[in-house]
């Protein structure tokens, strides 16, 4: 049963240009998009064709959420969700798959999932890897990337996230080789350690496993809050570099002289600052709490700075479910950029087509003649506005009828 459907006189921002354009149409048979152009060209799109007036709305590419947990729920007690049963993680995941779609998400890297009996088809492995086995081509759920479970050394995090320990570089290897096996699309390494001044693997050990993943014709990226794994991640080759939340000018330039992205995360601590009125957890609501979120965003902050002026590629995350975000909040993540000094436009750059490059998928986060319908509906003008992301209206990807 061919879906055709002309969106009719909108506007577009398609994180290239810092300015809208206006009295555009977009026809879509089949899920892609077969013209795109000003609406005073409208070719005819054919009996039975659902026209739908855009006017007063802007067109915006699926966005990438580029570091989230799909099988975590986030919340101020997000650690411990992670221990909840597999069963209910997975109902978790397909809550999160429709609050992704809803809010314009239409790729998420999940960055680590519980290692854990999978209780659907009894597979022992990261829970991402089943999930995104089950969403591949279901309608009005987003594409998953995975990265499987957190590779860290032993006594960094709490038994109850199921992760995948290692006590020597030997070891590490190994683990990376068995997430390979099992069928990820990339290795996430942990790069906080036990010790807060070191990196916990060298930069030798580190490159292992960045030689074997790219021999498997897969990415590495390494979770790092502080400056010693950053440092160490990024002289060790890996591609991408979660959170960045202290890096410096040297750091900074290194990435962009090997093309590392940063994938930002600084809504996460926005998020827990409205903890300190929303719970009574003295971690947020203290004084001394408060004082601390806040001296940490402020570095973060500087770290985006730092690594935009240097020129690295910045792709946006949630951090959700491993953090303390939900899935439908991607748009808190762009405001977060925009507030910590990035442009609009390229805010919104970080989370269509730079998560596209961040993915290696080229029709991610655009919207192109010839290419998938991955666009959707806000009302507002987000090159100027921000906020305009949360205003979803309407989400082409979903709105193909079932024959």
């Amino acid at each position: 049963m061919a879906t055709t459907i002309l969106y009719r006189d909108g506007a577009l921002a398609d994180g290239r240009s810092d300015r809208l354009r206006l009295g555009v149409s977009i026809l879509v048979r089949d899920g892609r998009i077969e013209w795109i152009g000003s609406s005073s060209d409208e070719p005819d799109p054919g009996s039975g064709a659902e026209v739908v007036d855009a006017s007063g709305a802007t067109f915006v590419p699926g966005m990438v959420d580029g570091h989230s947990h799909v099988t975590l729920p986030g919340g101020a007690h997000w650690i411990d969700r992670i221990s909840d049963p597999p069963e209910t993680l997975l109902e978790v995941a397909e809550r999160n798959g429709r609050l992704l779609t809803g809010a314009g998400v239409r790729w998420a890297r999940d960055v680590g999932a519980p290692y854990v009996d999978d209780p659907i088809d009894g597979g022992r492995r990261a829970l991402s890897i089943g999930v995104r086995e089950r969403w591949r081509d279901k309608p009005g759920y987003p594409h998953l990337r995975v990265a499987g479970t957190w590779l860290d050394r032993a006594g960094t995090l709490p038994p109850a996230a199921h992760t995948v320990e290692a006590h020597t570089g030997e070891e590490l290897l190994a683990n990376a080789r068995g997430q390979i096996d099992d069928g990820v699309d990339l290795i996430k390494l942990y790069l906080d350690g036990p010790d807060p001044i070191e990196s916990p693997w060298t930069v030798d050990e580190i490159a292992d496993v960045v030689a074997a993943a790219h021999s498997a014709g897969i990415k590495v990226t390494a979770h790092s809050g502080r400056l010693s794994g950053a440092r160490a991640g990024v002289l060790g080759g890996v591609d991408a570099v979660e959170h960045g939340f202290e890096l410096d000018e040297g750091v900074g330039e290194e990435m962009a002289e090997r093309g590392t992205f940063l994938v930002s995360t600084l809504a996460v601590m926005h998020s827990w600052l409205t903890f300190g009125q929303t719970t009574s957890l003295p971690r947020f609501e203290s004084e001394e709490g408060r004082a601390a979120i806040r001296t940490r965003l402020e570095r973060a902050e500087e770290s985006v700075r730092l690594a935009y002026a240097a020129g690295v590629r910045i792709a946006t995350g949630t951090d959700f479910g491993g953090g303390s975000l939900r899935a439908n909040q991607l748009a808190w993540e762009v405001n977060s950029l925009v507030t910590a000094g990035l442009g609009p436009g390229a805010a919104l750059a970080a989370a269509t087509w730079r998560g596209g490059e961040l993915l290696g998928e080229p029709t991610a986060g655009t919207i192109e003649a010839g290419g998938p319908a991955d666009f959707f509906l806000v009302h507002g003008d987000p090159l100027s506005d921000p906020a305009a992301l949360w205003r979803v209206w309407r989400v082409a990807w979903a709105d193909r009828r079932q024959p």
